[in-house]
């Protein structure tokens, strides 16, 4: 199979890369597509997503909109780039965080906490997979993380958007519950037993019998993270099914002798064809971590390139 023709990328995208042709001239040198980003990040953390326009975004800068046009050709590939830069990277932390399941789980309070810290990014419009470093990095560290296991690549890129779809739902409520606290000057206890007088009030057990048992039992007030809790049941599922899957193949291993690898681990041979194996695989993640430096590096230098044009 031939390598697929390259293609001409979409604006923001090629910006992302920073791969993107730069304006020949600019109004000042203190323009550049780094702060027209920063600038229409501090709007919207401050007043929402609603707020970002290019006028607003030109006006915060002191500059006029056919400016910022210059740089950033469309608001599409401006909202784009400000998703890239709320979104981050994953820290090198989580991909060493121990077992699968435990980086799955690091990545996942990571996205989280990028969500909270910038919860206008659950309004960017979602028109397909982001194309983008940054979002490459997480994919990348989800597959990491499920690399050793059993399941085949595609397996592993559903469980990793699974974990990303429970930390969006997760982003989605704990940020709706700040900004109401925010908002209207309340604690989230307020805002809890609040709820909880609510549905005492208009739940009764004729109506709704299961759910009135619920409430009398204080379930709205319980002070256990539910969002945790579907997190580790999905991750059981996935468990489960990682520990099917390898055991079926370990069992369709050497049919013509009957021997699983139990049975010839005292094998030199074998021995030293599996240490190969492992330090072939270490020396690939070691690739993988440096070329990931090398990348944020380029991107660094770049972004100081085009701060100093």
């Amino acid at each position: 199979m031939t390598d697929a023709a390259e293609i001409e990328l979409p604006r923001g995208v090629a910006l992302a890369w920073g791969v993107a042709a730069n304006p020949q001239r600019g109004p000042k040198r203190e323009m550049s597509v780094e702060r027209i980003v920063e600038a229409a990040m501090e709007i919207a953390d401050a007043d929402g997503l609603a707020a970002v326009s290019m006028a607003a975004v030109a006006a915060r800068l002191g500059y006029t909109p056919m400016s910022l046009y210059r740089y950033v050709t469309a608001k599409d590939d401006l909202l784009l780039l400000m998703q890239e830069e709320a979104t981050g990277i994953p820290s090198d932390a989580s991909r060493s965080a121990g077992t699968w399941r435990d980086q799955l789980q690091a990545l996942y309070q990571e996205q989280v906490q990028r969500y909270l810290q910038h919860p206008w990014v659950l309004d960017v419009p979602i028109t397909g997979s982001p194309t983008t470093p940054n979002s490459a990095a997480w994919m990348d560290a989800g597959l990491h993380a499920l690399a050793e296991t059993g399941l085949t690549y595609e397996e592993r890129l559903s469980v990793m958007l699974l974990v990303t779809g429970h930390a969006r739902w997760t982003g989605m409520v704990l940020a709706g519950y700040a900004r109401m606290e925010r908002d209207r000057g309340v604690r989230e206890d307020d805002i809890t037993r609040f709820e909880d007088a609510l549905y005492r009030q208009l739940i009764t057990a004729d109506a709704y019998p299961d759910l009135r048992a619920a409430i009398d039992a204080g379930v709205f007030l319980d002070q256990s993270d539910p969002f945790a809790f579907n997190l580790e049941r999905s991750l059981d599922g996935v468990a489960a099914y990682i520990s099917a899957v390898e055991q079926g193949r370990h069992a369709e291993r050497a049919p013509w002798t009957g021997m699983d690898d139990a049975d010839i681990a005292d094998d030199k041979r074998f021995r030293e064809a599996r240490k190969a194996v492992h330090a072939a695989e270490k020396a690939l993640r070691d690739a993988r971590k440096a070329e990931r430096q090398a990348a944020r590096d380029a991107h660094e230098r770049r972004a100081r390139l085009r701060g100093g044009a």
